[in-house]
């Protein structure tokens, strides 16, 4: 994955950033809001798109484009940045395949450990009861 080729399917759009700021707040659209479309991506093969549409599930619209708005600074080329980047970042976590997990059995001597233990919890309880007068 080429991610220059992936910024390239990328659209921008420019928005009034919302909040105080005076008169030149709102002259200025220095918001950015970024939008992918991931199903028709020419850069992601399917096998990254099935994943990334897994992974990314929560942040995707019903049509699979994601969307990242930035505002942080008060310029419009420093926000494009700010979000390129938050973009290339989603897009490495959601291409990573979780650890599989191997199940393993506990050891003979943890087993033996811990009925030790509860046994010797069952006799602590037990010696709190009130005796039997039978």
């Amino acid at each position: 994955m080429n991610t220059e080729n992936l910024t390239k399917e990328l659209k921008f759009k420019a928005i009034r950033s919302s909040g105080p700021g005076g008169q030149h707040a709102n002259k200025v659209s220095s918001k950015i809001e970024l939008t992918f479309d991931l199903e028709n991506s020419v850069e992601l093969n399917t096998t990254q798109k099935e994943l990334l549409l897994k992974n990314l599930a929560n942040r995707l619209t019903k049509e699979n484009i994601l969307i990242l708005f930035c505002d942080e600074s008060r310029s419009q080329h420093k926000n494009k940045e700010i979000a390129i980047k938050r973009f290339l970042e989603i897009i490495k976590t959601g291409l990573r395949k979780p650890k599989l997990r191997k199940a393993t059995k506990p050891s003979k001597s943890s087993v033996k450990k811990r009925l030790d233990n509860k046994k010797r919890a069952s006799i602590k309880k037990l010696s709190r009861k009130k005796p039997d007068l039978d």
